[in-house]
């Protein structure tokens, strides 16, 4: 028994620590689709009136439906879009009927594509508010003029097509513009991979397991020689 003790007291404490890490992550998973949930009605909800007093936190995805006109000059952020390529988010300036302006994402156009004229004018756009966190500490620095973005920055592009720091990401304009393809705002792009992790300490925990019956049958083995 003595010989066995010091490989089962590991196995159960090394396999104790791995299934509780395993369940955590179940836990997270289970808390990480809540919050997806909770983005995604309201994303769906009904739309709001653009806010006059600006909220992040409060105002993130939005829905909102605005009428006006959108103007012809647009600034392209390089992206990579899967199963097109890469190509330009497209962001452009927005007048409201009230007389407003704001940013708004156009959605993705292919990278060839940047010489080609916007579709302007009169537009009924549906879409929903968005604070986007492109950058990170490998991205380049946007090169304004060469019109060749990297990052939504809000405030740049505000500045450089003379709005208020808003951004709307259409997700339906009509009429629509023929060489613009809309990517609303979804959940696709936030990082869920808690039941990978779990799925990956609960079978670490079960090769734990079997290295420690390994381990015992060894010993017992040894003990019969």
């Amino acid at each position: 028994m003595k010989r066995i003790l010091a490989p089962l007291i590991i196995g159960a404490l090394g396999a104790g620590i791995l299934l509780w890490l395993g369940t955590w992550q179940m836990q997270r998973l289970a808390w990480k689709e809540g919050i997806l949930s909770e983005i995604e009605t309201v994303i769906a909800g009904p739309p709001q009136p653009l806010p006059v007093l600006v909220d992040p936190s409060a105002q993130r995805y939005q829905p909102v439906m605005l009428t006006g006109a959108i103007e012809a000059e647009g600034l392209y952020v390089l992206v990579s879009v899967k199963r097109q390529g890469a190509g330009w988010r497209i962001v452009s300036s927005f007048v409201t009927d009230d007389g407003r302006r704001v940013l708004v994402d156009r959605g993705f156009t292919p990278v060839d594509q940047k010489d080609t004229p916007l579709a302007t004018g009169a537009v009924r756009l549906r879409g929903n508010l968005h604070w986007p966190d492109d950058r990170t500490s490998s991205t380049p620095e946007n090169d304004p003029a060469a019109n060749t973005w990297f990052a939504r920055d809000i405030g740049a592009m505000a500045e450089a097509l003379r709005t208020e720091p808003l951004l709307v990401i259409a997700a339906e304009m009509s009429p629509p513009d023929a060489h613009v393809t809309p990517m609303p705002v979804d959940t696709s792009g936030i990082p869920n991979d808690h039941l990978q992790y779990a799925v990956t300490w609960f079978l670490l925990a079960a090769v734990w397991l079997l290295m420690t019956g390994l381990w015992i049958t060894r010993s017992l083995k040894g003990k019969e020689g």
